[in-house]
């Protein structure tokens, strides 16, 4: 039974959990815009049952019931006047309409990961009725759960690429913004989420038992202190820097923000002269302020689109580049599984682009392998015997496809081959490259779901044209032979 429910559709509830970012915050939860009492009644029941139950944060159904806007909309085109008449056909069809729609903000076509946001909104409201109101929605699964299955599977991790990272920390010596300047620091030794960041007080750091500094501080996200990490003392300097700083402000402050690390004067507006904690808002333009005065460049030579949440995966890929243990990096990071690690965070930083296309292995003539590229003389005797066969591949020639009786997993799964030392390619296949190529830039161009998807085949593109460009030599002529190999 649902106690004290408000009865009208516009509340305002306030964050009453101590540990949340957004304690004592008011949110204002309009659901006047629902034709349907049937759906309304559903909705708020998932709101309110949550809230008073502490299952989900405040600002979290706040944002689940602004992103059901467009659920409504779709079930209102589509004369649906209850949760409980939709139907595996409804999910399909509402997938399709999210293809159809444009964000308000850019102005372009959802986002592969938006579109999975929306719908992720919609099951989790569907699969709890099926626990908590089973006679108001679908009593069967209406969703298949291979939905967007291929959102997580991240070709590309979004980490600092070393140049822009020398960049950062060299403009850092001069930048006047404490803010930035320590807070980057933090980002860096810590790899903590900002949200984290910006709510770490005065006493998070404590002497270690041996040597050092250790820093505590609340994981909001899983919801538990962590515990004390060691850090470096250019780390602890940065905290004691801004509690420094800032020692003038916390003896102005309220006892709600005074012992918070980040804290500062608001300039300007209703809450002018107000002492209040720094927001995720004002870190994210002070980061392209940063940017944009220090001209921090990409290898592109545009501008560097800096997010706080890269410096975790950041951290996490260099750990991981320099052989620490998954399980290590997770700890670190706060995971609950390593598998959230792996998929997400960790990935071995590739050598910059020149090292990478040095990796290229091309030769004129494949009959002309011989032990300056294949130095063991037993591999040497299996490739010359196997050339035309077990070796071959579609795009030219594995020089040793197994090894103590397994197929090399690059090979199997076509990841990187392109970059391995294995593999070496010759100007026959200079049309297959050049079809592959083609069909990359298609999917590319016309791709529907955003950036995001396109950046996974970027780095396959720009090493195609690179071995397009060199085998194109070769073929004229202007070159006589070119043959690279790390074995």
């Amino acid at each position: 039974m649902i106690t004290n429910m408000p009865k009208d559709d516009v509340w305002e509830l306030i964050d009453n959990d101590g540990k949340s970012q957004n304690f004592r915050k008011k949110f204002k939860f309009d659901f006047s815009y629902m034709e349907s009492d049937s759906i309304k009644n559903t909705i708020k029941t998932y709101i309110w049952k949550n809230y008073k139950e502490g299952n989900k944060t405040l600002k979290k159904l706040y944002d689940d019931n602004g992103g059901l806007k467009l659920f409504n909309d779709f079930l209102i085109i589509n004369n649906k006047n209850s949760l409980r008449e939709l139907t595996n056909n409804d999910s399909d069809l509402f997938i399709s309409y999210l293809k159809t729609c444009v964000s308000d903000k850019t102005n372009k076509p959802f986002t592969y990961a938006t579109q999975k946001i929306y719908l992720d909104k919609v099951k989790a409201i569907i699969h709890w009725g099926q626990l908590h109101m089973p006679n108001d929605v679908p009593k069967i699964e209406i969703f298949t759960g291979n939905e967007y299955i291929g959102i997580n599977r991240k070709l590309k991790i979004d980490f600092i690429p070393d140049e822009v990272l020398i960049q950062i920390n060299k403009a850092l010596k001069n930048e006047e913004n404490p803010y930035v300047k320590y807070g980057i620091i933090i980002l860096q030794s810590t790899g903590m989420r900002i949200g984290d960041m910006l709510k770490l007080t005065t006493d998070c750091i404590k002497p270690h038992l041996i040597s050092g500094y250790t820093l505590t501080w609340y994981d909001h996200k899983s919801r538990k202190q962590r515990q004390p990490m060691p850090i470096t003392n250019e780390c602890a300097i940065a905290v004691e820097k801004l509690i420094e700083c800032k020692k003038e402000f916390r003896e102005q402050s309220d006892d709600e923000v005074k012992d918070n690390l980040f804290i500062y004067q608001v300039a300007k507006g209703k809450n002018i002269r107000k002492i209040m904690t720094v927001t995720q808002i004002s870190m994210g333009i002070w980061f392209n302020i940063f940017i944009k005065i220090n001209e921090i460049k990409d290898t592109n030579g545009v501008l560097y689109n800096l997010t706080a949440h890269q410096f975790r995966r950041t951290l996490a890929t260099d750990m991981l580049s320099k052989g620490t243990d998954i399980t290590v990096i997770r700890d670190v990071l706060g995971h609950s599984s390593s598998e959230t690690t792996k998929r997400s965070y960790a990935d071995i930083k590739d050598k910059e682009r020149a090292e990478v296309f040095k990796n290229i292995g091309i030769i004129g003539n494949i009959n002309k392998v011989d032990e300056t590229i294949i130095t063991d003389n037993e591999e040497l005797k299996w490739f010359n015997k196997n050339k035309d066969s077990k070796a071959r591949m579609e795009d030219g020639y594995c020089t040793k496809p197994c090894s103590d009786g397994k197929i090399c997993d690059r090979l199997l799964k076509r990841q990187k081959c392109y970059t391995c030392g294995r593999y070496v390619t010759t100007p026959e296949y200079l049309q297959a490259h050049k079809s592959h190529l083609k069909e990359l830039e298609n999917q590319i161009e016309g791709n529907i779901y955003g950036e995001h998807y396109a950046e996974h085949f970027i780095p396959t593109t720009e090493i195609l044209k690179e071995i397009i460009r060199r085998l194109e030599e070769l073929q004229d002529g202007n070159r006589e032979v070119a043959i690279t190999s790390n074995n």
